[in-house]
């Protein structure tokens, strides 16, 4: 507790010290400001240099899945002062793109775009709700920013629910969080063990073996389909239920929830755990016959897809592992929106995302995280059956970047360079 209490002043006094105005800002972004509202031109004459100042020491870092990393060595970077330090910079890029001079460029660049806009004055970040960084944790989230209708979001959840529930994926969503939360445990416990990670790390050893044991394989080579029911025996069979899953998520909430560097796998423990519970009553044990098998399959999917609802963080991070193959957080530093009407003609949807270098590295990082999320709501647009196209647009900020166009997976990525 006291060094929490330390943290939190020495984060004040560094603010008032090192980023003098910064927490105008803040309280800037906090308040409903009216369109167009922008700060004083001295203002952004003094925090321009200190802008640039902390893009020079935080070269090469970025957030990556919910947390901060070096993009040359994947190492993740847990240190108080300098996560305060990439959340000052950008909220103070954020303020910039708010100033007069970013948002004509931007009028400019959108006046030659092929999007037709509901109106001609709208542009893209021009409103604070669109400078505003974001994770998105449920289907809900993005039927709101796509402006679904009520019978569209059912639509939705109609076809993406029976997808996403199959054993494959439900399996395949909880290893991967069980494998990424043991390689940073592994991780953790190198630099500096302590008994929580200890314990942490024996507890998914567990799991994991526990899993491979008894979830049936979903490979298509596989004999699974030759296997006939076990034989009649005195012994007592070993039946597995989910429900032993779901004690073992709980041991490692409770022993990791203090773990500031292990925040993330926590939180997807426990949206998982929300899938768990629906399902605890059903066995798991592939030293079964064909028909046991699959009845154990069919019994998870009509579970998870009934209980699972609409604004269910849990089926979202299976719905995002059924698209990618990665249960990674979903977020972005500017969430955007949608540019033009909704009502059959072609739309835009932008999204922002904040680097400290425009090397490749850190612009690629930048790149294919967008693509992830832009490429989520792209899909369930399509599944909703919307008319018109949409086009997919992701915008990089740099300070003294030069601008400048990129092309990925068919999508358009502009990177814009923050100058005063």
């Amino acid at each position: 507790m006291y060094r929490r209490v330390v943290h939190k002043l020495y984060f004040k006094e560094y603010m008032k010290s090192r980023i003098g105005g910064l927490l105008n800002v803040m309280l800037y972004h906090s308040v409903e400001e009216p369109h167009g509202a922008v700060l004083p031109a001295e203002w952004y004459e003094k925090a321009y240099p200190k802008m640039v100042k902390l893009s020079r020491l935080l070269k090469g870092l970025d957030e990556v899945d919910g947390r901060l990393m070096n993009i040359k060595d994947e190492s993740i970077v847990v240190d108080d002062l300098t996560v305060c330090k990439m959340n000052a910079f950008k909220s103070l890029v954020r303020a910039f793109i708010g100033s007069p001079s970013i948002q004509q460029k931007l009028k400019r660049s959108s006046m030659a775009s092929s999007v037709v806009s509901s109106s001609a004055s709208s542009v893209c970040f021009s409103q604070l709700s669109e400078n505003q960084p974001v994770i998105i944790n449920s289907l809900t989230q993005v039927s709101d920013l796509l402006r679904l209708s009520a019978q569209q979001r059912k639509l939705v959840k109609q076809k993406i629910s029976p997808q996403v529930t199959q054993q494959k994926i439900w399996t395949g969503a909880i290893m991967e969080i069980l494998n990424g939360l043991k390689y940073d445990l592994d991780y953790f416990n190198r630099q500096c063990s302590n008994r929580a990670t200890s314990l942490g790390q024996q507890i998914v050893s567990s799991c994991v073996k526990f899993l491979d044991k008894t979830v049936i394989s979903s490979d298509p080579d596989s004999p699974s389909w030759m296997k006939l029911g076990p034989t009649k025996s005195l012994e007592a069979p070993n039946l597995y239920k989910w429900e032993d899953v779901l004690e073992m998520f709980n041991d490692l909430i409770k022993c990791l929830g203090e773990e500031k560097g292990l925040l993330l796998h926590v939180r997807k423990l426990n949206e998982m755990k929300e899938g768990l519970y629906q399902i605890k009553d059903v066995s798991v044990d592939r030293n079964i016959g064909y028909r046991d098998s699959r009845h154990q399959e069919i019994l998870l999917q009509k579970k998870l897809s009934k209980a699972l609802g609409h604004s269910s963080p849990c089926l979202f991070t299976l719905l995002f592992y059924y698209l990618y193959g990665r249960v990674g957080s979903t977020g972005v530093d500017l969430c955007g929106g949608i540019l033009g009407p909704t009502d059959g003609s072609s739309v835009c949807l932008h999204m922002g995302k904040i680097l400290t270098s425009e090397e490749a590295a850190n612009l690629w990082s930048g790149v294919k995280q967008l693509d992830k999320m832009l490429g989520l709501f792209k899909f369930v647009w399509e599944t909703a059956g919307m008319k018109g196209s949409l086009e997919l647009q992701g915008h990089l900020w740099c300070v003294g970047a030069e601008d400048k166009t990129l092309t990925y997976r068919g999508n358009t990525y502009i990177l814009h360079g923050i100058r005063h």
